[in-house]
């Protein structure tokens, strides 16, 4: 019984320190919108590049909080121009 008592609290707090290594929705959403208007263009013709309408929608998903969204279609537009992703 004295061993159920000690590993419990141990498995507690191993649950919470990984929680903390991650990062929230919100640091990672924020990463992916720099990548994307550093690496993602949508071309223009004029010299200069900006991200394309899909990235930007993605972009203002994350801005305005709707994580579910944005992430996936950044993470896409980021692979599909070779980028590599940050750890989440």
């Amino acid at each position: 019984m004295l061993r159920r008592l000690v590993l419990v609290p141990g498995l507690l707090v191993l649950c919470s320190t990984s929680a903390w290594a991650e990062k929230s929705d919100a640091e990672y959403c924020a990463e992916l919108t720099g990548l994307a208007n550093k690496f993602v263009s949508g071309g223009g013709g004029d010299g200069r590049s900006f991200p394309d309408l899909f990235t930007q929608e993605a972009i203002t998903n994350c801005q305005k909080g709707n994580y579910a969204k944005g992430i996936p279609v950044l993470e896409k537009r980021l692979r599909d121009s070779r980028v590599t992703l940050p750890s989440r």
